[in-house]
């Protein structure tokens, strides 16, 4: 049968705790006489005629409200508070003015939140800009998505977003921001064939990895935002750098033919089609004329058969002196008597002459 004096862990006749501690039958500390002898030592540093209790109360009031007041806090415009309660985050402030409980209950961080930080991927700076840098080859060195390996140097910058979860969410925030941005461009260089990522893929490989580690690190809640990752160089191994320059000397030859025949062909062809024009209105215009002479000789035809029907002698006399007209009209001529040449003589008229002297 079960001793009733059992505690809920068992038989407390062995006088252990639940933890294997012996309390020894110690009872709890009294509050009211803690805050006595708290007065009392305090008192021993008061002075004998200072007004007894209601002084030392007042005295204890004025303490009690300055160590309250020591809770308030300014944030500026370029921080974030983060305000700890007992070292745990329980919120965070804005700029302005604000109010926390005093230390030891509660205490304020306040980073930094506009400043731009950089992470150098691949390579590390030194002497002051990039210019001037140092390889790190387990860094660098990836794949694409062709199986080639490729050599590449890139920098992310970022700043702190949510200054809580940055400073309580990640133990090396920094550190995060650099794994994380190794691992996606990784992922985008390993579906990018070389020559993508070597000439006209940089600019996309720049905003997808911007994005992607964005959105990787809003999964981890790290309080960072991602303002840009620059990639700084991207070259292909240097036992082959030289075979590859060669190539993009060639592809440079090919373009520039390419685009001087397009400059020639953008020239020639509007000229020949304004010269086919041309020739097309010409032969319309041509086509238009000898329709219409043909309609007029038909329609003088016509004219000149319906009088021959008419009257055939007469037009044939007509018909033979116009056409006489036409053929005698550019030639010397020369005429003579019919008459007169059984006597062996034949006169000689020159109209053309004749008519020349006449017209002066």
């Amino acid at each position: 049968m079960n001793n009733n004096n059992s505690g809920p862990w068992g038989n407390n006749d062995n006088n252990q705790s639940p933890w294997g501690r012996r309390p020894n039958n110690q009872t709890p500390p009294d509050v009211d006489e803690i805050i006595k002898n708290s007065k009392d030592k305090f008192k021993k540093f008061m002075p004998s005629n200072f007004g007894g209790g209601k002084g030392f109360s007042i005295v204890f009031l004025i303490l009690i409200g300055l160590w309250l007041a020591t809770g308030i806090y300014r944030v500026n415009p370029q921080e974030q508070g983060v305000v700890l309660r007992f070292g745990e985050w329980v919120r965070t402030t804005e700029p302005g003015l604000h109010y926390h409980l005093p230390s030891p209950i509660e205490k304020v961080i306040t980073p930094d939140v506009t400043r731009e930080n950089k992470i150098e991927i691949g390579y590390r700076a030194f002497g002051g800009g990039n210019s001037n840098r140092r390889d790190v080859p387990d860094e660098s060195k990836m794949i694409t998505g062709d199986e080639n390996n490729i050599d590449i140097d890139f920098v992310v910058f970022w700043k702190i977003s949510d200054a809580g979860k940055y400073l309580f969410n990640l133990q090396d925030p920094p550190e995060t921001v650099k794994v994380a941005a190794q691992s996606i461009m990784r992922d985008i260089i390993g579906q990018t064939k070389i020559q993508t990522a070597l000439t006209e893929g940089r600019q996309n490989i720049q905003l997808k990895a911007k994005s992607l580690l964005q959105d990787l690190l809003n999964l981890y809640e790290a309080g960072v935002e991602v303002r840009d990752v620059q990639l700084l160089s991207v070259d292909p191994p240097q036992e082959v750098i030289d075979a590859f320059n060669d190539v993009q000397r060639a592809r440079q030859d090919r373009d520039t033919l390419i685009n001087e025949a397009q400059a020639f062909r953008n020239d020639i062809v509007p000229r020949a089609r304004g010269e086919a024009a041309q020739m097309i209105n010409q032969a319309q215009a041509y086509e238009s004329e000898v329709v219409n002479r043909a309609k007029g000789d038909t329609d003088r035809f016509l004219s000149i058969y319906n009088s021959y029907k008419v009257d055939p002698d007469v037009t044939r006399s007509r018909i033979y002196l116009e056409t006489m007209e036409k053929v005698l009209s550019n030639v010397n001529k020369i005429i003579m008597d019919k008459s007169s040449s059984s006597s062996g003589i034949v006169p000689y008229l020159p109209i053309d002459k004749l008519q020349g002297k006449g017209s002066k």
